[in-house]
């Protein structure tokens, strides 16, 4: 059986003094969590560079320039592997062309 889905909402209930501190600190805090949720998901292999950027919107250049700033080494990964993420990309970037 195959499910398929649309998208997922997350929500996230942070203390006020904690979320208060984030704030502070800069930026959108959901962008944060998300962005936070993909290095840790590519660092543990769940993740790969395509779903990163789609989870993102970022471009397969930004995203690995994403990754760089976070310390976040390019996974080694199988030529066949290689190939279909390639292929992915390059379907992407038509779909965005249009």
């Amino acid at each position: 059986m195959r499910v398929k889905l649309r998208g997922m909402e997350v929500t996230l209930h942070i203390p006020d003094d904690v979320a208060k501190r984030l704030i502070a600190a800069g930026g959108d805090v959901s962008r944060r969590a998300l962005e936070a949720l993909a290095l840790e998901g590519y660092r543990e292999h769940a993740l790969t560079l395509y779903q990163v950027s789609e989870m993102l919107g970022l471009s397969r250049v930004e995203t690995e320039d994403f990754l760089g700033r976070h310390q976040v080494s390019l996974s080694e990964i199988a030529e066949a592997d290689l190939d279909r993420e390639a292929a992915l990309f390059e379907v992407a970037a038509r779909r965005r062309s249009r």
